[in-house]
């Protein structure tokens, strides 16, 4: 989009990997604007009032989400829910004069309807960074999400590794692909601004340099 700077799309292995937290600390890294185009449950207190609440930065500018839908599921599902369906023509990103993060909702694949997932949000341009979180498990979900990002010619993939360090884990995702690791995210007993501000500094070379 030639009017927007760099925008970097945030997706997961699946949910709760921990891509709200990182999408903060991109934020705050990158003095970026915030946007998570669909939000499923937690409407009154979203994404975007976490990733606000956490960055603490009243020069950050938060857009409106294009769907707020009233259920926590998957989108498609929470759409019908709603009486409603998903049109990805209405999903039109907003124009900023500073760098755009998007988060996704769930993995790569989460259905939006019965034809799109939301890979067909992520355009060609973006900085893409797939937040990884250990289980058993992970390492097959993690590697075959960055396949299926490389098959829709997606470049420009890092890795944001979520939870305590787990080596042989990390490595292996890493030896086996061509994703830049952006940093860990350690479990911590609260994300205050501070903390936050803290992974910003150290994450922020990684993430200009992706």
């Amino acid at each position: 989009m030639p009017n927007n700077p760099t925008q970097y799309f945030i997706t997961g292995i699946g949910t709760d990997v921990g891509k709200t937290v990182a999408s903060a600390i991109v934020v705050k890294a990158l003095q970026a604007d915030y946007w998570k185009p669909i939000q499923a449950g937690d409407l009154e207190y979203s994404d975007t009032h976490k990733v606000k609440a956490m960055v603490n930065d009243e020069t950050i500018h938060y857009h409106k989400n294009a769907y707020a839908l009233k259920t926590p599921m998957s989108p498609h599902a929470a759409a019908e829910i709603d009486g409603l369906q998903i049109n990805i023509n209405q999903i039109t990103r907003p124009k900023t004069s500073q760098p755009l993060v998007i988060e996704g909702a769930g993995g790569i694949l989460v259905p939006l309807n019965s034809k799109n997932t939301i890979a067909d949000l992520i355009t060609k341009d973006d900085k893409i960074i797939l937040v990884s979180r250990h289980y058993l498990g992970s390492i097959n979900h993690s590697l075959l999400s960055l396949e299926c990002l490389k098959k829709r010619g997606f470049e420009n993939i890092g890795i944001i590794f979520s939870g305590n360090e787990h080596p042989t884990t990390e490595d292996i995702i890493l030896s086996k692909t061509s994703a830049k690791c952006i940093g860990r995210i350690n479990e911590e007993q609260e994300f205050t601004p501070q903390i936050i501000a803290r992974y910003a500094k150290t994450f922020r070379e990684n993430l200009l340099n992706l």
